[in-house]
């Protein structure tokens, strides 16, 4: 079981090696199980394990669990990284091109919330192109479910939220 746990490891390491920018859970997860390499439980326990050993950073949303790998995670892929199959390497390459959109998309469109100074909570809101924030919008609202609510609705509601400020202001 160790061994496998381990392939399991250098999978996601991989993975997130070959991509500039950090992978959610369910990308991740997404991945691993349309392949059926092991299951979702199992999964878990090794995304966990991993950053408690530093292999990789874990940075979480109101709605996502972004992994990053780090240095230590880089330096194990170079001694062990030829213990992955060619034939899952490749698959690695070809799923990372097939959803680069919507990894890309995935991390451009944000949202999160926090508690206020007056018993409310302030939401962020978040669209980034490349290296630059297209719009950035910080709202005040009364309750945590209104702020959750707003997250939710950010992803599919932003581009005419921006559209919609750029017509009125210009």
């Amino acid at each position: 079981m160790a061994d496998t746990l381990t392939l399991y490891k250098l999978i996601v390491l991989k993975m997130l090696d070959q991509i500039d920018s950090p992978l959610s859970n369910s990308q991740i997860s997404e991945f691993i199980l349309e392949k059926e390499y092991t299951n979702y439980f199992t999964l878990q326990q090794v995304l966990s394990e991993m950053t408690e050993t530093g292999l990789v950073t874990l940075s979480s949303s109101h709605n996502c669990s972004l992994y990053r790998i780090t240095e230590s995670g880089r330096n194990t892929l170079n001694f062990f990284g030829s213990k992955v199959s060619d034939a899952i390497c490749s698959d690695i390459r070809s799923y990372l091109e097939e959803n680069k959109v919507e990894i890309r998309n995935t991390l451009a469109t944000t949202s999160d919330y926090f508690p206020g100074s007056n018993s409310d909570y302030l939401v962020r809101c978040q669209v980034k192109e490349q290296n630059s924030t297209l719009i950035e919008l910080t709202l005040s609202v009364p309750s945590e479910k209104q702020a959750v609510s707003v997250c939710n609705h950010w992803k599919e509601k932003s581009q005419e939220i921006y559209a919609y400020v750029m017509k009125s202001l210009l």
